[in-house]
């Protein structure tokens, strides 16, 4: 009698693949009056300006915290506007599972910062918001996990204004992938003829021809509004 374990027929080509590292990164501003949603408080005011920038971070919190546990996934707070031991003890009371710095720089860079991140940390499937989701509902989230999750390399949440309100990015394997991904997909977050012009309605087209330029194939997914400016509030009951 053989003292293998193996079943008959199986080899070690058959072993089930480990499931892919997920991480979710929410890119959140401490909810500071004067020091948050600036083109909201022109309006409104510091104080009032700071109160939706904190509910719409606990929405966007909550959202997320669902959907990662449906999906197997990390819960990430990349937070700004405070300092480090602040930030962790904020994060950790919103349910977040790590709290990083964003770091300085244009968004695109502080985007990418989290992108390299990720793939130095071994994940395979990382999606990227923000916390000015009035409408994000963890249906969102988990249909662009599972977008990833088919082989798509990259996806992306247009947002009314022109711009995005999540981007997502997959990769085969902790080394795989296509080499652009692999590398932090630069050109995604700084542009493939030029910057890419934060802020404005060319966002998501630009960052479409950047992808272009990496070779990856978008998917978009549903689209949803932020919040931004006071006018933005319509969108928000």
């Amino acid at each position: 009698m053989s003292g293998s374990t193996t079943p008959p027929g199986a080899g070690h080509g058959d072993a089930l693949e480990a499931p892919p590292k997920r991480r979710l990164v929410i890119l959140a501003r401490w909810p500071a009056p004067g020091r948050c949603k600036r083109r909201l408080a022109a309006e409104l005011g510091d104080r009032r300006a700071a109160r939706v920038q904190d509910r719409l971070t606990h929405h966007a919190v909550a959202a997320s915290r669902t959907a990662c546990a449906g999906a197997a996934a990390e819960l990430v707070l990349a937070a700004s506007g405070i300092g480090a031991s602040a930030a962790r003890r904020w994060g950790l009371a919103l349910g977040a599972d790590q709290v990083v710095p964003q770091g300085t720089g244009s968004l695109g860079v502080r985007l990418r910062r989290q992108v390299v991140r990720a793939r130095r940390e071994g994940v395979g499937q990382l999606l990227l918001i923000g916390s000015d989701l009035p409408e994000l509902a963890a249906a969102d989230l988990i249909e662009a996990f599972g977008v990833l999750a088919r082989g798509a390399p990259l996806v992306l949440g247009p947002a009314l204004d022109g711009g995005y309100w999540l981007i997502g990015l997959g990769w085969r394997g902790v080394g795989g992938g296509c080499a652009a991904a692999s590398a932090g997909a630069p050109r995604l977050f700084a542009g493939a003829a030029g910057p890419i012009p934060w802020g404005t309605s060319a966002v998501l087209r630009q960052t479409l021809a950047a992808a272009d330029q990496e070779a990856l194939l978008a998917t978009l997914v549903a689209t949803r509004a932020d919040l931004d400016r006071p006018g933005d509030l319509a969108h928000w009951r």
